[in-house]
């Protein structure tokens, strides 16, 4: 089973757009840079954690869901990662108002530019997810 793991992030690797684990890790701490300062940023970062651990159920259930379940969530997996999307561009937009860096935003990319963003924005909610998981240990 370790193989098939393995084998699935050297596959995900190849993809357009992919990060590896330790560029998702440089733009989480980068996201994190003064949020134990500020409760708003808190605030904001947990709707952004909220809303992916919801991406997720559905990412997850993706390759369990035989046609007509995927295409009974789609629509709602859409909005949700929409969802997500619009909740990374308001956390970046408060951080930068005060005075953090937000490198991490423009390493995630920009939609409009490529259409695979979609997904890199997707791969990193997962990973948000996975470590505060293992944070929770």
């Amino acid at each position: 089973m370790e193989n098939l793991h393995l084998s699935t992030y050297e596959k995900y690797l190849t993809s357009t757009l992919s990060m590896t684990l330790e560029e998702m890790n440089s733009v989480y701490a980068q996201m994190i840079e003064g949020v134990n300062d500020d409760e708003d940023a808190q605030e904001l970062f947990r709707d952004i954690l909220e809303n992916a651990i919801s991406y997720i159920q559905y990412r997850g259930n993706w390759t369990l869901w035989d046609r007509e379940s995927k295409i009974n969530n789609d629509e709602s997996r859409s909005h949700c990662h929409n969802s997500l999307i619009v909740k990374f561009n308001v956390y970046a937009r408060y951080m930068k108002s005060k005075g953090y860096s937000t490198e991490w935003r423009d390493v995630l990319g920009d939609e409009n530019e490529h259409t695979h963003t979609r997904k890199r924005i997707g791969d990193f909610a997962c990973y948000m997810v996975f470590i505060n998981a293992l944070g929770s240990r």
